[in-house]
């Protein structure tokens, strides 16, 4: 496999410039838990399906720690998308104090 573009968060500018789509591929659960406010809930599971909805231009990819993120990454450069990995995912993200939201009426929070 071709080296999967990747991103530290410390290289992600904060806060993220309304240009840069963000695409999360975790489950519902997850997202209704806590996710990246604007990001496109788009699970790993869905994507083949879904495809279309990938934006053009450079995207960033989350998950809960990269692993799930970094297959997505792989998959859309291949079908020839300007995407990178965030590396940590939405664990580091957290860590990191960055804003997140939820969907489920608790306070946000990465599972």
């Amino acid at each position: 496999m071709s080296e999967v573009p990747t991103v530290t968060l410390d290289a992600v500018p904060n806060p993220l410039p309304e240009r840069l789509p963000v695409i999360d591929v975790r489950e519902q659960h997850e997202w209704d838990a806590g996710h990246i406010e604007g990001a496109r809930h788009l699970p790993m599971s869905q994507l083949v399906e879904r495809l279309d909805e990938v934006p053009e231009g450079q995207v960033l990819v989350t998950c809960k720690v990269g692993g799930r993120s970094a297959q997505v990454v792989a998959y859309l450069v291949q079908q020839g998308h300007d995407v990178v990995n965030l590396d940590g995912g939405m664990l580091e993200w957290e860590a990191a104090g960055r804003p997140m939201v939820s969907e489920d009426g608790q306070p946000p929070r990465v599972v």
